[in-house]
């Protein structure tokens, strides 16, 4: 017996607190309490939180409607949230005013001038080698881009004074571009310099100011005077690039931003490529500045940007690779950075330049082929989306609303129609003018 108490006094806790196991329970269900107490204040605080969330998201559906030309007369006639009795509920607020915030519907208008006044990035740097040319479509309008004798690079309309050959069916001659009819060279200002068999003074076509800047050729297909610097698309510091891929879409640049730009679709679009096993939350939320097109994701951990005109940036934590981890980037180790160009080249077509960048496993980049793994994986995430989207622009064409509904986690997508309709308009104070 005296063996058996030494025993238990060294080895059970309990003992040694001279503590009996009645005390224990009485402190295990005051902890209980105090543990459900807390259960109670934080459903209390959630509510709260979501509460205060929806009106915030109302309240800026009303602001987003006053910056649109198109207010129904409904809109004029319903009285503003700041005159209504402090008891009328949320909801008779919301009976009152109209559903309707956007109206992107019908055939796709022509593109405004305005839109064109703008540094375009059309195509890699290393993709354009010397004595080789790219056709590119920009505006609905043939334009082919190829370096000149000096090296860099020039962007002609894609159509021969002649006989209106298409010049990319030619040949580069010492950095001059040889029509494959009846031998006519171009230089990069458009200025023919050769003319076999005959004989003519000033014959010129068409060309754009075009330069090259990051890796990237840049064209200005405006009327208006070309802006003195280009925007930068350099990947953060940090990251080294991966892969650059273009590819040709068959949707309206516009509708192919709208997507691009939503990342509440992915644990129902892409869950065969990047979100396979991403969990549904109960609540999405971009949040951003009051007046700017860039902010983060809530709950993923990726921060996101609309550039004007046509460009989106994004970068992703990935504590693991291909896994998503943490409530921000901040809080992952690892980081992949995209780039997606959406170059308007008609009003049903897209010519996307997408740029890859991590900031780890720089060994990947020196695989053999990886670029083609690169490709695949990227194809596939945009089928996901283009089965949609293509699907979404024969509604539209036909008369359907894209932009219906919009709910709080369309915030940068409704900013980017918000801010492309005003420039449209002429407004001269664009809607987040402070983000371009």
């Amino acid at each position: 017996m005296l063996l058996h108490e030494k025993v238990v006094e060294v080895l059970n806790p309990l003992a040694r607190e001279y503590k009996s196991v009645g005390t224990m329970k009485k402190e295990l269900a005051e902890l209980q309490e105090e543990l459900a107490q807390a259960h109670r204040q934080v459903h209390i605080s959630e509510a709260r939180v979501g509460t205060a969330l929806d009106k915030l998201a109302y309240m800026e559906t009303l602001v987003n409607d006053r910056l649109l030309e198109d207010r129904s007369t409904a809109e004029s006639d319903s009285a503003s949230p700041s005159s209504t009795n402090s008891t009328q509920s949320l909801d008779a607020v919301k009976r009152k005013l109209p559903r309707k915030s956007l109206n992107v519907s019908g055939p796709v208008q022509p593109y405004h001038p305005r839109l064109k006044n703008f540094w375009y990035p059309i195509a890699f740097s290393a993709d354009l080698k010397d004595d080789m040319m790219i056709p590119i479509d920009c505006f609905e309008e043939p334009w082919v881009i190829f370096r000149g004798k000096d090296g860099k690079p020039g962007c002609v309309q894609n159509t021969c004074a002649h006989r209106a050959c298409p010049l990319h069916l030619g040949s580069v001659n010492e950095g001059r571009i040889q029509c494959p009819y009846h031998g006519w060279e171009y230089s990069t200002d458009g200025k023919c310099e050769k003319m076999p068999s005959t004989r003519l003074l000033n014959v010129k076509i068409r060309s754009l100011p075009c330069f090259e800047q990051e890796g990237m050729i840049w064209i200005w297909p405006g009327d208006d005077p070309p802006t003195a610097t280009l925007p930068s698309l350099k990947p953060p510091t940090g990251f080294e690039i991966h892969a650059e891929i273009v590819m040709e879409l068959p949707v309206e640049h516009g509708l192919l931003l709208d997507n691009l730009l939503d990342l509440a679709h992915a644990p129902f679009t892409h869950t065969s490529t990047f979100a396979k096993g991403w969990s549904v939350p109960s609540l999405v939320k971009f949040l951003t500045p009051a007046s700017g097109l860039q902010g983060y994701w809530d709950p993923y951990p990726i921060d996101m940007e609309f550039r004007p005109p046509c460009m989106v940036l994004s970068t992703i934590g990935i504590s693991k690779p291909g896994k998503l981890e943490g409530q921000n980037t901040k809080q992952c180790t690892t980081h992949l950075h995209q780039l997606h160009v959406c170059l308007p080249s008609s009003r049903q077509k897209t010519r996307l330049l997408y740029r890859m960048s991590l900031d780890f496993a720089p060994i990947l980049k020196h695989i053999p082929f990886v670029q083609y793994l690169w490709r695949h994986f990227a194809e596939q995430v945009l089928n996901e989306d283009l089965r949609l989207v293509v699907g979404q622009q024969e509604r539209m064409i036909n008369g359907a609303n894209v932009w219906n509904w919009p709910v709080a986690y369309d915030k940068l997508g409704v900013r980017y129609r918000l801010w492309r309709d005003a420039l449209e308009r002429g407004v001269k104070q664009l809607p987040f003018s402070n983000s371009m």
